[in-house]
């Protein structure tokens, strides 16, 4: 017999940032998918048993080419998708070394000002996240800020 827990979807990604490297400011990292034609953070599903944390890098690392240092955890973000229910973890984390290549499920990424970045977000579930970015990513912090 099978639970509402059992159909549960479970995903993990990254609201991946680093600091520009003319200005300082920080921009987010964000990856277009060609079979949804979408702009995202990077993320997806979780393997059996493995550790939300460890998928949410793996994912990072494997759409964008980069490595990245986990920081916070950020709202659990709940939907429907393919009328099942999906559960994606997310962690704002900062890119550190790597280069992108595209492939078959991520053609392109852009790193943006964080204002930029609410724009060109396809989905209001991924805009409403920047609103809980660490204070040091949020005006008053120590990495300035523009959205």
């Amino acid at each position: 017999m099978s639970t509402p827990d059992d159909t549960t979807v479970r995903a993990a990604g990254c609201v991946l940032w680093r600091s520009a490297p003319d200005t300082g400011d920080p921009q987010l990292c964000l990856v277009h998918r060609p079979k949804y034609d979408d702009w995202s953070h990077p993320k997806g599903k979780l393997t059996p048993g493995e550790d939300p944390l460890a998928g949410a890098l793996r994912e990072v690392a494997e759409e964008t080419g980069y490595t990245a240092v986990p920081g916070t955890e950020l709202p659990t973000v709940r939907y429907l998708s393919d009328g099942r229910p999906k559960e994606v973890r997310y962690w704002a984390a900062e890119a550190t070394a790597g280069a992108f290549v595209p492939n078959d499920e991520v053609d392109r990424i852009v790193w943006l000002p964080v204002a930029a970045a609410r724009a060109r977000l396809t989905q209001p579930r991924d805009r409403a996240l920047l609103d809980s970015l660490p204070a040091a990513l949020r005006p008053g912090g120590d990495i300035p800020y523009d959205g």
